[in-house]
Protein backbone atom coordinates (compact mmCIF):
# COMPACT_ATOMS: atom_id res chain seq x y z
CA UNK A 1 0.00 0.00 0.00
CA UNK A 2 1.14 3.16 -0.85
CA UNK A 3 0.03 6.38 1.44
CA UNK A 4 0.77 9.76 0.36
CA UNK A 5 1.04 12.71 3.27
CA UNK A 6 0.07 15.62 2.70
CA UNK A 7 2.74 17.75 4.54
CA UNK A 8 1.72 21.23 3.05
CA UNK A 9 1.11 24.38 3.59
CA UNK A 10 -2.80 25.57 4.35
CA UNK A 11 -4.47 28.74 3.71
CA UNK A 12 -5.34 29.85 7.43
CA UNK A 13 -9.29 30.50 7.63
CA UNK A 14 -9.69 29.65 3.67
CA UNK A 15 -11.75 26.47 2.44
CA UNK A 16 -11.73 27.31 -1.34
CA UNK A 17 -8.19 27.61 -1.46
CA UNK A 18 -7.17 24.64 0.88
CA UNK A 19 -9.44 22.98 -1.13
CA UNK A 20 -8.41 24.11 -4.38
CA UNK A 21 -4.56 22.69 -2.92
CA UNK A 22 -6.43 19.12 -1.85
CA UNK A 23 -7.64 18.73 -5.11
CA UNK A 24 -4.33 18.91 -7.18
CA UNK A 25 -2.08 17.34 -4.28
CA UNK A 26 -5.28 14.55 -4.81
CA UNK A 27 -4.52 14.27 -8.57
CA UNK A 28 -0.06 14.05 -8.06
CA UNK A 29 -1.17 11.58 -5.22
CA UNK A 30 -2.42 9.34 -7.77
CA UNK A 31 -0.15 9.84 -10.22
CA UNK A 32 1.99 8.32 -8.00
CA UNK A 33 0.67 5.76 -7.02
CA UNK A 34 -0.59 6.23 -3.85
CA UNK A 35 -3.75 3.93 -2.43
CA UNK A 36 -4.43 6.91 0.55
CA UNK A 37 -3.72 10.33 1.13
CA UNK A 38 -3.90 11.69 4.44
CA UNK A 39 -3.97 15.63 5.23
CA UNK A 40 -3.09 17.52 8.51
CA UNK A 41 -5.43 18.27 11.24
CA UNK A 42 -8.65 20.52 10.57
CA UNK A 43 -6.90 21.00 6.87
CA UNK A 44 -10.58 22.92 5.81
CA UNK A 45 -9.23 25.94 8.21
CA UNK A 46 -5.36 25.40 8.19
CA UNK A 47 -5.79 24.73 11.57
CA UNK A 48 -6.85 28.64 11.89
CA UNK A 49 -7.07 29.67 15.91
CA UNK A 50 -11.02 30.93 17.34
CA UNK A 51 -11.30 34.38 17.52
CA UNK A 52 -12.19 35.44 20.89
CA UNK A 53 -14.76 37.37 20.70
CA UNK A 54 -16.52 39.50 18.04
CA UNK A 55 -17.89 38.93 14.49
CA UNK A 56 -14.64 37.20 13.51
CA UNK A 57 -15.38 34.58 15.90
CA UNK A 58 -19.04 34.39 14.29
CA UNK A 59 -17.16 33.68 11.09
CA UNK A 60 -15.13 31.02 12.52
CA UNK A 61 -17.68 29.27 13.79
CA UNK A 62 -20.16 29.16 10.82
CA UNK A 63 -17.10 26.90 8.80
CA UNK A 64 -18.17 23.93 10.66
CA UNK A 65 -20.07 21.65 8.31
CA UNK A 66 -22.18 18.55 8.73
CA UNK A 67 -21.05 15.39 7.16
CA UNK A 68 -23.44 15.67 4.11
CA UNK A 69 -21.79 19.37 3.59
CA UNK A 70 -19.76 20.68 0.58
CA UNK A 71 -16.64 19.99 2.12
CA UNK A 72 -16.85 16.07 2.51
CA UNK A 73 -19.06 15.95 -0.97
CA UNK A 74 -16.38 17.84 -2.44
CA UNK A 75 -13.94 14.65 -1.72
CA UNK A 76 -16.14 12.18 -2.17
CA UNK A 77 -15.91 13.16 -5.46
CA UNK A 78 -12.46 13.67 -6.09
CA UNK A 79 -11.69 10.33 -4.71
CA UNK A 80 -14.09 8.50 -6.79
CA UNK A 81 -12.89 10.31 -9.72
CA UNK A 82 -8.90 9.21 -9.05
CA UNK A 83 -9.80 5.82 -7.41
CA UNK A 84 -8.19 7.55 -4.27
CA UNK A 85 -8.36 6.77 -0.54
CA UNK A 86 -8.91 10.18 1.51
CA UNK A 87 -8.47 11.03 4.78
CA UNK A 88 -9.68 14.66 4.40
CA UNK A 89 -10.14 16.79 8.19
CA UNK A 90 -12.29 19.90 8.68
CA UNK A 91 -14.51 21.64 11.31
CA UNK A 92 -18.27 19.28 11.91
CA UNK A 93 -21.18 20.93 13.71
CA UNK A 94 -21.33 19.29 16.63
CA UNK A 95 -24.50 19.32 19.31
CA UNK A 96 -23.34 22.33 21.48
CA UNK A 97 -20.17 23.30 19.19
CA UNK A 98 -17.38 22.12 16.63
CA UNK A 99 -15.94 19.33 16.62
CA UNK A 100 -12.59 18.65 15.32
CA UNK A 101 -13.21 16.07 12.45
CA UNK A 102 -11.27 13.11 10.12
CA UNK A 103 -13.36 11.92 7.60
CA UNK A 104 -11.78 8.78 6.23
CA UNK A 105 -13.15 8.09 2.39
CA UNK A 106 -12.71 5.37 0.57
CA UNK A 107 -11.59 4.99 -3.17
CA UNK A 108 -15.33 4.70 -4.50
CA UNK A 109 -16.05 8.22 -2.76
CA UNK A 110 -17.83 6.30 0.18
CA UNK A 111 -17.49 7.63 3.44
CA UNK A 112 -16.98 4.47 6.27
CA UNK A 113 -15.51 6.07 9.26
CA UNK A 114 -16.12 9.75 10.82
CA UNK A 115 -13.47 10.58 14.01
CA UNK A 116 -13.87 13.59 16.20
CA UNK A 117 -11.18 14.45 18.18
CA UNK A 118 -11.36 12.86 21.65
CA UNK A 119 -8.51 14.66 23.58
CA UNK A 120 -8.51 18.40 22.66
CA UNK A 121 -5.84 20.48 23.58
CA UNK A 122 -8.18 22.40 25.97
CA UNK A 123 -4.80 24.75 27.34
CA UNK A 124 -5.52 26.58 24.15
CA UNK A 125 -8.32 28.21 21.86
CA UNK A 126 -9.18 23.83 21.15
CA UNK A 127 -11.37 24.58 24.41
CA UNK A 128 -13.86 26.12 22.04
CA UNK A 129 -14.39 22.72 20.32
CA UNK A 130 -16.27 19.45 21.53
CA UNK A 131 -14.90 16.35 22.03
CA UNK A 132 -15.87 13.55 20.45
CA UNK A 133 -16.70 10.31 22.04
CA UNK A 134 -14.35 7.94 21.28
CA UNK A 135 -12.14 5.18 18.85
CA UNK A 136 -13.63 2.90 16.03
CA UNK A 137 -11.89 1.39 13.42
CA UNK A 138 -13.52 0.68 10.10
CA UNK A 139 -12.39 -1.13 6.71
CA UNK A 140 -11.43 0.71 4.07
CA UNK A 141 -11.53 -0.15 0.68
CA UNK A 142 -8.15 1.26 -1.78
CA UNK A 143 -7.26 0.22 -5.12
CA UNK A 144 -4.63 -2.29 -3.40
CA UNK A 145 -7.26 -3.69 -1.23
CA UNK A 146 -8.94 -3.93 1.91
CA UNK A 147 -7.13 -2.08 5.14
CA UNK A 148 -8.95 -2.03 8.68
CA UNK A 149 -8.14 1.31 9.51
CA UNK A 150 -8.42 4.05 12.40
CA UNK A 151 -7.53 7.68 13.12
CA UNK A 152 -5.78 9.47 15.86
CA UNK A 153 -5.86 13.62 15.18
CA UNK A 154 -3.11 15.19 17.00
CA UNK A 155 -3.15 15.14 20.68
CA UNK A 156 -4.99 11.68 20.87
CA UNK A 157 -1.76 10.28 19.61
CA UNK A 158 -0.40 11.04 23.13
CA UNK A 159 -2.47 8.78 25.11
CA UNK A 160 -1.82 5.13 24.64
CA UNK A 161 -5.39 4.22 25.40
CA UNK A 162 -6.22 5.65 21.41
CA UNK A 163 -3.94 3.07 19.61
CA UNK A 164 -4.92 0.34 21.46
CA UNK A 165 -9.10 0.86 21.49
CA UNK A 166 -8.45 0.95 17.86
CA UNK A 167 -6.27 -2.01 17.91
CA UNK A 168 -9.13 -3.81 19.80
CA UNK A 169 -11.25 -2.81 17.31
CA UNK A 170 -9.31 -4.53 14.35
CA UNK A 171 -7.43 -1.73 13.41
CA UNK A 172 -4.33 -2.74 10.71
CA UNK A 173 -3.11 0.94 9.76
CA UNK A 174 -4.05 4.27 12.29
CA UNK A 175 -3.57 7.66 10.61
CA UNK A 176 -3.05 10.65 12.40
CA UNK A 177 -3.83 14.46 11.19
CA UNK A 178 -1.31 16.28 12.96
CA UNK A 179 -0.62 20.07 13.71
CA UNK A 180 1.84 20.47 16.17
CA UNK A 181 5.88 20.90 16.30
CA UNK A 182 6.76 17.32 16.36
CA UNK A 183 9.85 16.56 19.15
CA UNK A 184 11.66 13.59 18.96
CA UNK A 185 9.67 12.07 22.20
CA UNK A 186 6.23 12.93 20.20
CA UNK A 187 7.84 10.80 16.83
CA UNK A 188 9.05 8.20 19.88
CA UNK A 189 4.77 8.29 20.98
CA UNK A 190 4.11 6.75 17.41
CA UNK A 191 7.05 4.48 17.39
CA UNK A 192 5.74 2.94 20.35
CA UNK A 193 1.84 2.58 19.69
CA UNK A 194 3.10 1.18 16.15
CA UNK A 195 5.15 -1.72 18.35
CA UNK A 196 2.71 -2.65 21.03
CA UNK A 197 -0.17 -2.80 18.18
CA UNK A 198 1.47 -4.57 15.70
CA UNK A 199 -0.10 -1.88 13.60
CA UNK A 200 1.34 0.51 10.96
CA UNK A 201 1.06 4.09 11.97
CA UNK A 202 1.07 7.33 9.36
CA UNK A 203 1.13 11.10 10.56
CA UNK A 204 1.00 14.22 7.88
CA UNK A 205 1.73 17.33 10.10
CA UNK A 206 2.05 20.85 8.04
CA UNK A 207 5.35 22.03 7.15
CA UNK A 208 7.78 24.91 8.53
CA UNK A 209 7.48 27.86 8.96
CA UNK A 210 3.97 26.95 11.01
CA UNK A 211 4.89 23.37 11.96
CA UNK A 212 8.00 21.67 11.57
CA UNK A 213 7.02 18.53 9.16
CA UNK A 214 8.42 15.28 10.03
CA UNK A 215 5.40 13.31 9.06
CA UNK A 216 6.05 9.83 9.22
CA UNK A 217 5.50 6.49 8.87
CA UNK A 218 6.07 3.43 11.09
CA UNK A 219 5.14 0.08 9.64
CA UNK A 220 4.90 -1.95 13.40
CA UNK A 221 6.75 -5.15 12.10
CA UNK A 222 9.39 -4.68 14.90
CA UNK A 223 10.83 -8.19 14.91
CA UNK A 224 12.17 -10.07 11.78
CA UNK A 225 13.62 -14.03 12.07
CA UNK A 226 13.85 -13.27 16.10
CA UNK A 227 16.03 -10.28 15.82
CA UNK A 228 14.93 -6.86 15.81
CA UNK A 229 14.13 -4.47 13.55
CA UNK A 230 13.82 -1.01 12.99
CA UNK A 231 10.44 0.04 11.63
CA UNK A 232 10.85 3.35 11.28
CA UNK A 233 9.70 3.63 7.30
CA UNK A 234 10.04 7.25 6.90
CA UNK A 235 10.33 10.37 8.84
CA UNK A 236 10.34 13.62 6.47
CA UNK A 237 12.20 16.85 6.89
CA UNK A 238 10.30 20.83 7.52
CA UNK A 239 10.07 21.47 4.45
CA UNK A 240 6.41 21.23 2.73
CA UNK A 241 6.07 18.24 0.24
CA UNK A 242 3.25 15.36 -1.02
CA UNK A 243 5.63 12.20 0.30
CA UNK A 244 4.61 8.87 -0.81
CA UNK A 245 5.51 6.09 1.42
CA UNK A 246 5.10 2.35 0.59
CA UNK A 247 4.01 0.09 3.59
CA UNK A 248 3.48 -3.86 3.30
CA UNK A 249 -0.12 -4.67 4.67
CA UNK A 250 0.39 -8.32 4.00
CA UNK A 251 3.82 -8.80 5.71
CA UNK A 252 2.01 -6.91 8.92
CA UNK A 253 -0.71 -9.71 8.76
CA UNK A 254 1.86 -12.17 8.69
CA UNK A 255 3.71 -10.66 11.32
CA UNK A 256 0.16 -9.86 13.74
CA UNK A 257 -0.22 -13.81 13.17
CA UNK A 258 2.65 -14.63 15.11
CA UNK A 259 4.31 -11.86 16.87
CA UNK A 260 4.55 -11.23 21.01
CA UNK A 261 2.41 -8.79 21.99
CA UNK A 262 -0.78 -10.08 20.42
CA UNK A 263 -4.27 -8.55 22.07
CA UNK A 264 -5.11 -12.06 23.67
CA UNK A 265 -1.73 -11.84 25.69
CA UNK A 266 -3.43 -8.79 27.73
CA UNK A 267 -4.60 -9.07 31.11
CA UNK A 268 -7.24 -6.54 31.70
CA UNK A 269 -8.38 -7.98 35.15
CA UNK A 270 -5.11 -6.65 35.93
CA UNK A 271 -5.69 -2.88 34.64
CA UNK A 272 -8.59 -2.43 37.30
CA UNK A 273 -7.74 1.59 37.32
CA UNK A 274 -8.10 1.88 33.60
CA UNK A 275 -12.07 1.57 33.25
CA UNK A 276 -13.32 4.09 35.98
CA UNK A 277 -14.34 7.70 34.96
CA UNK A 278 -11.30 10.34 36.42
CA UNK A 279 -12.87 12.95 39.01
CA UNK A 280 -14.19 15.69 37.00
CA UNK A 281 -11.28 18.53 36.76
CA UNK A 282 -11.80 22.21 36.32
CA UNK A 283 -12.17 23.99 32.72
CA UNK A 284 -8.73 25.78 32.20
Amino acid sequence: MRLALAQLRASPGNPAANLATAEQACAHARAGGADLIVFPELWQVGYAACPATGPARDRWLSQAEDIDGTWVLAFRQIAADHELAIVTTFMRRGDQAPRDCAAVIDACGKVVLIHDKVHLCDFTWERELEAGPGFDAATLVTRSGPVRIGVMICFDREFPESARELALDGAELIVSPNACLLCDDRLGQLRCRAFENMVAVGLANYPRPVMNGRSCVFDGVAVTGNRPRDHTVYVADAAPGLRLVDIDIDDLRRYRGTGLWSLDRRRPSAYRRMAPEPPARSQP
